[in-house]
């Protein structure tokens, strides 16, 4: 049976309930403090596993305080990743949570974050039935490389690219390099805008006056469908140069950690289950409707039957 290929980070998420977030110099309290699994690619490959997809994550793991939690974790979960240990720190990201449920991240990055070229060997391809790459990883130029030199040749494997906040920041000839992979392009309206926006100055082309003429300048770099987060509103789906709106879910605001990555999750399982990519949108926002009403990146069962 082929599987689904999560690449990236597993982190412990500490999650920090605080009335508003300080200023400089400022001091404040925090209303509750919680540590649990988070990452984005742990958070897409739960998400995945929801709809019991086969998968495998792709995740380094380090030592210290928060290597030991991440391991007992995945001992506890039955979650095996190939890569040996490494012998690193791992890091953690500080999830600080407001009222509206809106949150801020500062990310200790370590060890989840660096992939050595060898470990790619331990992958099957030929049992591959898609990829999901992170961009917090193509981010950091040091082992960026060895990521898309494994994703190069997989001609005939879906590759699903969610590029993070960090979108704008990826050098210049490493995102060519994974563009011309021709992966799903899955972003949030604020990452579709800035990139479009740089796209569009680097070709000396118009800035896109609309998210729908962002979608079009992104999958005229991808040739592949582009999907565009829109909070509450739903999603964008541009495929095949049509573009459709794909309705949200009302939902109670509590902590939007996770939200994107279970979207992407989602849709990976939907589309492997056999789903078109519109059917598998719909799936999607129904899930992130539910992470983002519950404290925690991932939910621990589906919102529906």
């Amino acid at each position: 049976m082929k599987k689904v290929l999560f690449i990236g980070s597993t982190v412990a998420d500490v999650i920090i309930h605080i009335d508003r977030m300080p200023r400089t110099a400022e001091d404040v309290n925090v209303s509750s403090q919680t540590t649990r699994l988070g990452g984005c690619a742990y958070n897409a490959f739960h998400a995945c596993q929801l709809f019991d997809v086969p998968a495998i994550l792709f995740s380094p793991i380090g030592t210290g305080v928060y290597g030991d939690f991440v391991r007992k974790a995945f001992d506890e979960r039955g979650i095996q990743s190939p890569i040996p240990p490494v012998n690193r720190d791992n890091g953690c990201c500080y999830c600080f949570i407001e009222p509206s449920g809106e949150r801020t991240f500062i990310c200790h990055q370590e060890a989840e974050y660096y992939f050595e070229a060898e470990w790619f060997d331990l992958v099957n391809q030929s049992e591959l039935a898609g990829v999901y790459v992170c961009g917090l990883e193509i981010h950091d130029k040091s082992t960026a490389g060895n990521i898309v030199t494994f994703l190069e040749p997989l001609h005939d494997i879906p590759i699903y690219f969610a590029p993070s906040p960090h979108i704008c920041e990826i050098d210049n000839t490493m995102m060519a390099r994974i563009l011309a992979c021709h992966p799903i392009l899955h972003v949030n309206e604020r990452e579709a805008t800035s990139f479009a926006k740089k796209l569009a100055h680097l070709h000396g082309d118009p800035e896109p006056a609309s998210i729908e003429d962002a979608a079009q300048v992104l999958q005229k770099q991808t040739s592949n469908t582009v999907i565009i987060t829109l909070g509450a509103a739903g999603a964008l789906l541009c495929e095949k140069g049509k573009r459709t709106h794909i309705p949200g879910l009302p939902a109670k605001q509590v902590d939007t950690t996770g939200a994107g990555d279970s979207h992407i999750g989602s849709i990976i399982a939907r589309r492997y289950l056999g789903d078109s990519f519109a059917d598998a949108v719909a799936v999607a926002n129904r899930v992130s409707a539910a992470v983002v009403e519950h404290v925690g990146a991932q939910i621990e069962e589906l919102p529906f039957a």
